[in-house]
């Protein structure tokens, strides 16, 4: 079943603000290709853009400018860092701090403590260009783990170590610490680490799971004490954050960073760093005919089991991207075999693809960038913000399920176009 359809082609015109209007077109049978406003005005030259998520589970109205807040933030970190010459891999780390910055998120500061009342922390990133992945996993007492993901790539990028040794591009737990602060990346107290928001909500949970296994005692116990975590690590704790870029010469990236489930075991890994499973970001070549990037949100176990993001990617090279995301959140997602045993399947992701313009364009010496994003999720809820370089402020927008479906068996599937130039 299918909760929501609609996708809205975006010119500057189309909308003021996404806050005040929700893209709702239907999807046409096939898009007509984006014009210049006028062959007459000059085009603009643009450093790229950015989508980014604050994560695919419940976001509460009363806490929605707050998330849609920090989605303009991170929109904008991205994008002077764009204009100011950084390449796609900058700007998304750069984006990615932001996101793990706000006590709002569960990312960086303000993650989800594990059942020993500590944080863990995952995070990846991958650069479209040279195809470099770097992650970590479960790893404490770093205030922003996405930058130790980005620096195990950057690494890679140099080469063999001495006498040979290949670079690591996923480090877990304290080794993943101690290479960060090895490489120069500060460490942060671990309880510094904790926002009010986390800790209550913790100190909520531990008095829940206490109080079920007080109640209940060999099989009905183990029942109760299940129940008890599906509902503590339902839709609303899925806030995984993410993003995906494409800078001016046309290449992509894709992050993403989480503070994991609540209550989750000590040593727990979600899918923000699994390789293919958390993000995505793969340059045009030979034989992609499009450059993608991917970032997901949702149940780590569930992505992790349909590598979702890899799936999503190999999805966008077919020729209608609305459709061909549609099937594969719907096929390899919720119909998938790898999770046949789910009630639920809770997840979202963004994805941007671009390519050159078949039609030549106004001037001999533009290059234009045909970019395609879009937004899908079988949560309640999806905060997720854009820009552009040429916009002078960022959209927001908070997608939800229709009323009346349900969470887990029914999806919800926006997205935009836009075009970029490059003199």
């Amino acid at each position: 079943m299918i909760g929501l359809s609609s996708y809205a082609g975006v010119m500057e015109s189309l909308m003021n603000s996404a806050e005040e209007q929700q893209p709702s077109s239907p999807l046409a049978n096939s898009w007509s290709k984006i014009q210049e406003s006028s062959k007459n005005q000059k085009p603009k030259c643009v450093g790229g853009f950015v989508l980014v998520h604050a994560g695919a589970g419940y976001h509460s109205e009363s806490k929605a400018k707050e998330y849609k807040h920090v989605c303009k933030r991170a929109c904008q970190r991205a994008v002077d860092r764009l204009k100011a010459g950084a390449l796609a891999v900058e700007a998304v780390a750069a984006a990615l701090v932001e996101l793990e910055d706000s006590p709002f998120t569960n990312a960086g500061m303000g993650s989800n403590l594990n059942l020993s009342g500590e944080i863990e922390c995952d995070a990846s990133i991958m650069d479209g260009k040279s195809l470099h992945y770097g992650a970590v996993g479960a790893i404490s007492g770093i205030k922003n783990p996405v930058l130790v993901a980005n620096r195990l790539l950057s690494e890679a990028q140099k080469g063999k170590l001495s006498a040979g040794r290949i670079p690591p591009c996923f480090l877990v737990g304290r080794g993943a610490h101690d290479w960060a602060v090895s490489h120069g990346i500060p460490p942060c107290p671990s309880e510094k680490m904790a926002s009010k928001f986390s800790l209550s909500a913790y100190k909520r949970n531990k008095r829940k799971m206490e109080l079920a296994e007080k109640i209940d005692t060999g099989h009905n116990h183990t029942k109760k004490r299940r129940q008890s975590s599906e509902n503590e690590n339902g839709s609303g704790c899925l806030d995984t954050v993410g993003a995906v870029v494409i800078d001016l010469e046309g290449n992509v990236a894709a992050a993403v960073s989480s503070g994991g489930l609540a209550m989750k075991h000590p040593g727990r890994v979600g899918q923000a760093a699994h390789y293919g499973c958390g993000c995505w970001a793969e340059n045009a070549c030979s034989m992609n005919s499009h450059s993608t990037a991917v970032s997901t949100s949702g149940c780590g176990e569930h992505l992790i089991r349909t590598m979702l993001a890899r799936e999503c990617s190999a999805a966008m090279q077919s020729e209608d991207a609305h459709q061909a995301l549609l099937e594969a959140m719907q096929n390899k997602f919720i119909s998938s075999p790898f999770l046949a045993g789910e009630d639920r399947v809770l997840g979202g992701v963004i994805v941007l693809r671009c390519c050159r313009c078949v039609e030549p364009p106004p001037s001999q010496n533009i290059q234009g960038i045909l970019v395609e994003f879009l937004w899908s999720h079988t949560t309640e809820s999806m905060c997720v913000g854009y820009m552009s370089a040429q916009d002078s402020r960022a959209k927001t927008h908070i997608s939800r399920l229709p009323p009346g479906t349900i969470p887990g068996q029914c999806l919800a599937i926006e997205g935009e176009k836009s075009s970029l130039c490059k003199p």
